[in-house]
């Protein structure tokens, strides 16, 4: 079984890095989280899906730590989300304890839905918003 969780992880994350990425970081209204590179120091943007829920937006790694930005978020916490045409600035934390599945019925479904489909070690991230 980790071999297709291999196979799969290499599949999923070539077509969103070379194909579904570059097109969604460019609509406009669709959510970015900015991260810092942990080695370059340079901003790595990666559409994400959340929600908004108060002073905090929430999103579920579909690869959970080997995902690139939550090894980003891990070297450096501090980011910014860009929720439809707004930047919004604030600290991440990734939630191991939470439960992901749970966490997903609360975000928008088409997303989640993708998440559960191509994910194979979900991991929560709430991020507290400073504005």
């Amino acid at each position: 079984m980790p071999r297709y969780h291999d196979l799969k992880y290499r599949a999923v994350t070539t077509l969103q890095r070379h194909v579904v990425n570059p097109i969604t970081r460019h609509v406009p209204l669709h959510t970015l989280l900015e991260t810092t590179g942990r080695t370059s120091g340079l901003p790595r943007r990666t559409p994400v899906g959340g929600r908004r829920v108060g002073d905090s937006f929430w999103l579920v790694s579909e690869y959970g730590e080997k995902s690139q930005y939550i090894r980003n978020i891990q070297a450096n916490p501090r980011v910014r989300v860009r929720i439809g045409r707004r930047w919004h600035i604030g600290t991440a934390h990734v939630l191991p304890d939470d439960d992901p599945i749970a966490r997903l019925r609360k975000l928008p479904r088409l997303n989640s839905a993708a998440v559960r489909l191509a994910g194979t070690n979900l991991l929560t991230v709430r991020v507290d918003l400073e504005d």
